[in-house]
């Protein structure tokens, strides 16, 4: 058992080795071979070297242009409304979608008859009211001599009873005298009370047909008016919307029949996102009063309507996120007669000016917010720099320690830290273009 065990390792031990002696043999002819070979043995492979675009960095000031799109809105606007309602007898020519007309212009005409009657009627109440307010001061007028007449009654009773009670003190005169007389007296002074009474009432009268007259005035007034408004005139110049008002139509009071807006005052209420917001405030968190470029792409050619900042919505509207904001135009009659309330334009918004900073391709930044500087042997290395805004295809980013440094301004995936470049810099290729263009032996 032993010796087989024995017999086995052996075996093992000879094919191990004639395996050995077979691979160096394989090495070697293969190195013979190569040598035989024409170009001698093969050298290893050079460096690859990459071109690329590189930029110098420099600090410096820069103002952010936020771009954001916004709706035109007009600053001022006006509701055409019927304060009575009746019957359309006139719609001027100008009152239609489109028309132009001017502040004080009469626009359409209601049928006047009702409110003729109702001013006819009320001039009658106030006639009458003013007859009743004479007859009450002839009645007072009245009451006064007939109170007058009953006190002078009143002191003849009075002196007949002093007579007839002188008489019976003197012995002459009787007791039935007396009581007739006292009776007679008491009579009188019921009649000066009755008179008085009369002369209150016809007192009392003529302060209510004084408030009757007042009330009567005052519907004749609002009659007068109501009669005016039947032609209803524009408060407000400017272009005329939403009309669709014919003679012969019949409106309430209160109604809208159209819309006047003043095209030549217009803000531009446009959304930005809270990023976008936090660039436009000051420290204590007020909306800074920054310049703004308002186009219209395709119709304006190129021309911006300039304006600034003013005002932030007071609240968020449901389902909405970010800020509200609304910049006012610069008065521009040319410009604006291109745009129209309810365009949606392209506005362009000065930030704040941003010191140590520079702006470079969009390209040239890294997802991971990182640029590729060129070190020593041109070879690149990775770097993060702080973003401070985007613009269009550039970004603002913040200098700093890169001061001066030249960096890759078109990354690509053959480009990476360690990797050895050939830089491109913007006046060598120039240069080059240049030389290129020249011709041969010139």
């Amino acid at each position: 058992m032993r010796f087989f065990r024995r017999s086995l390792m052996g075996l093992l031990m000879l094919a191990l080795t004639l395996a050995l002696l077979g691979l160096a043999a394989m090495t070697v002819g293969s190195a013979i071979r190569a040598s035989i070979e024409p170009g001698g043995p093969a050298r290893p492979a050079a460096e690859r070297v990459v071109s690329a675009n590189v930029m110098t960095i420099e600090p410096g000031e820069i103002t952010p242009q936020l771009t954001a799109y916004g709706k035109l809105e007009a600053r001022r606007a006006l509701d055409v409304r019927t304060r009575s309602g009746g019957t359309v007898i006139w719609v001027a020519d100008s009152f239609r979608n489109g028309g132009e007309v001017a502040e004080g212009d009469l626009l359409f005409r209601l049928d006047p008859v009702p409110a003729e009657n109702a001013v006819a009627l009320a001039r009658a109440d106030l006639t009458e009211a003013r007859a009743a307010g004479v007859e009450a001061l002839a009645a007072v007028d009245l009451a006064v001599e007939d109170l007058a007449a009953a006190e002078a009654q009143a002191v003849l009773r009075r002196q007949a009873l002093e007579r007839q009670q002188g008489l019976v003190e003197r012995g002459a005169g009787s007791p039935q005298a007396v009581e007739t007389a006292e009776l007679a007296m008491s009579s009188a002074d019921q009649a000066v009370l009755s008179r008085k009474q009369a002369l209150a009432t016809a007192r009392a009268r003529v302060d209510q047909t004084i408030v009757a007259v007042t009330r009567a005035e005052i519907a004749e007034r609002d009659a007068a008016r109501a009669l005016t408004e039947t032609e209803v005139r524009a408060g407000l110049g400017g272009r005329v919307v939403g009309v669709s008002l014919t003679p012969g139509a019949i409106v309430t009071a209160n109604e809208a029949v159209g819309r006047i807006l003043d095209p030549s005052a217009l803000d531009v209420a446009l959304r930005l996102s809270a990023a976008q917001y936090a660039q436009l405030v000051d420290d204590s968190g007020t909306l800074r009063t920054a310049e703004v470029s308002v186009s219209l792409p395709g119709l304006t050619g190129g021309r911006a309507l300039g304006g600034r900042l003013e005002r932030v919505a007071a609240a968020v509207a449901e389902g909405q996120t970010g800020r509200l904001v609304y910049a006012s135009l610069d008065p521009d009659a040319e410009a604006q007669a291109l745009l129209k309330p309810g365009d949606f334009v392209s506005v362009s918004i000065g930030g704040a000016p941003l010191a140590d900073a520079a702006l470079i391709p969009a390209t040239a930044v890294g997802r991971q917010g990182t640029v590729l500087t060129v070190g020593p042997e041109d070879r690149l290395e990775e770097q993060a720099v702080e973003i401070l805004g985007r613009q269009g295809d550039e970004v603002i980013v913040r200098v700093g320690p890169l001061a001066g440094d030249e960096i890759v301004s078109e990354r690509s995936a053959l480009l990476g830290e360690g990797i050895r470049i050939r830089p491109l810099r913007p006046g060598a290729v120039a240069e080059d273009a240049v030389k290129s263009s020249k011709p041969m032996g010139g």
